[in-house]
């Protein structure tokens, strides 16, 4: 038999092989997505509506408030905080404390920042982190409508802002704490976000001189809002940005929400924006994004910003079932990516991604994964065209490290691969990106 006509027949059993491996593989999902469903049924609306009132009653939040008070101002609310992870089996309670000299037009004096973090210890033997967050202080305007930020004690309920987002998180924390995971968990109530994302700037900081791998960040900042002030209502979406370019790791994590949550829970949309977070403004996910971990940020599909940073951001202006709803959302999200393999390598050494051309004109993908076999279903291989948002076209592989597409150009596709688990839980996507072209430098002398 002549060499072309056996590599037909290959291919041909390939395509065939792939279909019966799809089955198979949709099978393993539908386990992974009844696990992440059952968890998601446990979100309870008292416990967030509990979580809210207790953080609004103690009237401001500031970064600068009262840190001595028992039922006022930023320390008591820290003690809560504290308290209230403490309650949880399995989680380990840090207060992740600085003193910050004053500086800058925010920092009006010298004072200490409390991050509190909740860490559920994962079982890979290579720690993956996940962090999900919110921050837990507040500000608001002054009596003339403007920000004063000497004007510390200005009541600042923060119901939405941010008490929504921890509320959230705790009660994520509930549910997932008893679980086992691969990934190691960061829950962290952030400070000083008011004042320019300061305690996320530093623990992201942290982070990178400690060489962590966080492979995600989810950040939730007001996610309780339905009604803008302009009358529209929007109760079934929730928006999640995601920086730049469009094969960026925080764009890819985006879309694995998208994909997983709307199996999970289909009665709500994920909509994604393909911004780094809404016009002009800023939140916990950009300083990870800036020290070049994948970050998104979760936020109501309609803001009332008449309400944001004065002393009516209250219970009565927020919607817990909305609440709740988006928090289904994350946790779905959040529970599929710890429990999921590790993503695949996909470059050497050297940083060069592992794609080439083939016998010229096919894309000859590799991969390297190193995880426990035993809990390992295979691979799945994406391909999109370069300017699609979503991922086109979808192949399945078995415990293999290396996948051939006949007849594709690398030029014209965006390629990636993931892992996925015996229990039907899916990697993130791990994209296979052309690095930057260096610069050229010559030495010459000018001809004149």
């Amino acid at each position: 038999m002549k060499k072309n006509q056996m590599a037909g027949m290959i291919c041909l059993s390939l395509a065939f092989f792939l279909t019966t491996l799809s089955l198979a593989a949709q099978e393993i999902e539908a386990r992974g997505y009844e696990f992440l469903k059952k968890a998601v049924d446990q979100v309870s609306e008292r416990n967030i509506l509990a979580s809210i009132r207790a953080l609004q009653g103690f009237k401001t939040r500031n970064l600068l408030s009262e840190q001595k008070a028992v039922n006022f101002g930023i320390g008591a609310a820290r003690k809560w905080l504290m308290k209230e992870f403490q309650k949880i089996p399995g989680l380990e309670v840090v207060d992740d404390g600085y003193r910050l000299p004053k500086q800058g037009n925010r920092i009006v004096r010298d004072t200490e920042l409390h991050n509190v973090v909740a860490i559920k210890k994962g079982r890979a033997v290579s720690e993956r982190i996940i962090i999900v967050n919110a921050h837990y202080d507040t500000i608001a305007v002054s009596k003339d409508r403007k920000f004063h930020y000497e004007d510390v004690n200005t009541e600042a309920p923060g119901a939405n802002d941010d008490a929504s987002g921890v509320a959230a998180m705790l009660e994520m924390a509930r549910i997932v704490a008893p679980l086992e995971t691969e990934a190691t968990i960061h829950f962290i109530a952030f400070s000083g976000e008011e004042q320019g994302l300061v305690g996320s700037t530093l623990y992201a900081r942290k982070m990178k001189q400690q060489g962590k791998n966080v492979e995600a960040v989810l950040t939730m900042d007001m996610i309780s809002n339905i009604k803008a002030g302009n009358g529209y209502i929007d109760s079934t979406r929730v928006r999640v940005f995601s920086d730049d370019p469009n094969d960026s790791p925080s764009r890819e994590l985006a879309r694995y929400v998208k994909r997983v949550a709307e199996q999970v829970y289909p009665s709500f949309e994920v909509n994604l924006i393909y911004r780094a977070d809404r016009f002009g403004r800023g939140g916990d996910h950009t300083p990870f994004v800036q020290e070049g971990y994948p970050g998104i940020r979760f936020t109501e599909a309609r803001e009332n910003y008449s309400i944001q940073h004065t002393p009516l951001d209250t219970m009565e202006n927020l919607s817990v079932p909305y609440c709740a709803d988006v928090t289904r959302v994350v946790l779905a999200s959040l529970l599929s990516l710890a429990c999921a393999p590790q993503a695949p390598q996909v470059t050497s050494e050297r940083g060069a991604p592992l794609l080439g051309r083939g016998q010229g004109y096919d894309a000859d993908l590799r991969w390297k994964w190193e995880g426990n076999r035993e809990s390992l279903a295979g691979f799945k291989v994406y391909m999109k065209d370069t300017k699609s948002s979503y991922w086109e076209r979808v192949y399945f592989a078995e415990q293999t490290d290396s996948f051939l597409l006949k007849n594709v150009s690398i030029d014209n596709w965006t390629f990636g691969v993931s892992a996925i688990g015996t229990n039907g839980l899916e990697s993130l996507v791990s994209i296979y990106r052309m690095p930057p072209r260096r610069r050229a430098e010559y030495t010459f002398e000018e001809i004149k």
